[in-house]
């Protein structure tokens, strides 16, 4: 039935970034997707990084019937009571003096409205972001994205500045007994942003842990010093937690773990379980300034009931599960098995990251740390003949990372399951490469 569909997709589909994947997908259920052919695969992916419920789930389902049958979409200046709602809800879950929100509907569009107002509120226009980030591919976060995507259109946003992205794996700053000094990075990349800068410094723009940068965590304690550096420079600490936020990590948001709260938050994909939905979320001195000057993001989408009745359900569907302990004890079962991988295979480099959000990177030995690109995509089809659909980051230089986010539903034998298929395909590759 696939090869139906393949010449129609061929002659009327734009292609936006690598090759489509070669099943075509017909319906999805909790942990799994299933092809044309009814294939059942096991999505170690939540899609796109966002089903943190799985897919289907009967609570999301409800809501969106409910919704699109009563209210699912106003004038914009108009609130219904879902997005009143959603407001508190989200704002119980944040820490001071995190309690003004806007909801919209992609990360990208949060990451704009961010920093319009981190630009609004400082006066200043300059942005800093790791330089293998990603925010999105709008106007002003594609400026601020430096992993790929930035070839062929014209000059960025003026003030786009980078930072080295803190990845302990590969980086060249070492201590004398050779373990990763951070500290010494990020002085050094505060010092190049400075040179960079032409004194209209307005805000630092990350992931707590970069997702498709290759899955790097922040070290403990990076976080709370970069947020010093940003403030003693007037700049605000905007924190893009697309794909760390709502439990994926194994703390409702990464932030957590460090105890720094930032100047203005960003949500979406795990906001909407796999719908259109983000939020921004600063506090009321930031969102008062902001409203005295003008503060213009006044979109058709902005405060939908849909998109508010969803992320409501999802807050409350975490909440009333246990989903964020869940993921934590999930990520302990994953760690260890990808752990295990590593002692055991001299092209497994390093595994990574927290909670349902891991990266395991093939090289092709653990001497040189070359990047293992070929492997990696080997590994991957592989893994999808044999039912299990794995993410590997197709930028350059980064090609054999696997980006490993199940949902939190998913159950201990599914974990196993996929970690097995992961073996057997890796061990297919080696074999035949």
């Amino acid at each position: 039935m696939d090869t139906d569909l393949w010449p129609i997709a061929e002659r009327h589909l734009t292609r936006y970034g690598p090759a489509f994947s070669p099943r075509i997908i017909e319906r999805a259920a909790g942990s799994y997707i299933y092809d044309l052919d009814g294939n059942e695969i096991l999505d170690f992916t939540s899609g796109q990084m966002s089903a943190v419920l799985g897919h289907s789930h009967p609570d999301i389902v409800a809501a969106v019937q409910s919704s699109v049958a009563t209210l699912d979409h106003l004038f914009s200046g108009m609130l219904s009571p879902a997005v009143i709602e959603f407001a508190a809800e989200l704002a119980a879950t944040l820490p001071e003096p995190l309690t003004k929100t806007q909801l919209l509907t992609t990360g990208a569009e949060a990451n704009e409205a961010a920093i319009k107002m981190a630009k609004l509120y400082t006066g200043k226009y300059e942005i800093v972001s790791f330089d293998r980030s990603w925010h999105g591919m709008t106007s002003g976060a594609a400026s601020a994205t430096y992993s790929a995507g930035r070839r062929g259109y014209g000059p960025a946003m003026p003030g786009s500045i980078t930072l080295p992205s803190p990845d302990a794996y590969r980086s060249p700053f070492r201590r004398a007994d050779g373990s990763y000094d951070w500290e010494a990075e990020l002085d050094y990349g505060f010092a190049l942003v400075d040179r960079q800068s032409n004194g209209s410094l307005a805000a630092c723009l990350i992931e707590p842990m970069l997702s498709s940068g290759g899955v790097i965590d922040l070290p403990e304690g990076y976080l709370g010093r970069i947020a010093e550096l940003a403030h003693e420079r007037g700049m605000l600490l905007i924190l893009d937690e697309a794909q760390t936020g709502l439990g994926r990590t194994g703390d409702m948001y990464a932030f957590q773990r460090d105890g720094v709260a930032p100047d203005i938050l960003t949500l979406s994909k795990t906001l909407g379980a796999g719908l259109p939905v983000a939020s921004v979320t600063t506090s009321a001195e930031i969102e008062e300034v902001c409203h005295e000057r003008g503060f213009l993001f006044f979109t058709t989408h902005v405060s939908d009931p849909l998109a508010a009745m969803v992320a409501l359900t999802v807050l409350r569907v975490i909440e009333r599960d246990g989903l964020v302990e869940q993921a934590r004890i999930r990520g302990k079962q994953l760690g260890d098995r990808l752990e295990d991988l590593r002692d055991r295979y001299d092209v497994v480099g390093d595994v990574r990251g927290r909670g349902l959000l891991q990266g395991l990177e093939l090289v092709t030995d653990k001497e040189t740390k070359a990047p293992a690109d070929a492997l990696g995509a080997a590994v991957t089809a592989a893994c999808l003949e044999r039912g299990l659909h794995m993410n590997i980051v197709q930028l350059p230089g980064m090609g054999g990372v696997f980006r490993i986010a199940p949902p939190l539903t998913i159950a201990d034998s599914e974990l196993d399951q996929g970690v097995d298929i992961l073996e057997a395909s890796l061990k297919d590759a080696l074999r035949t490469r």
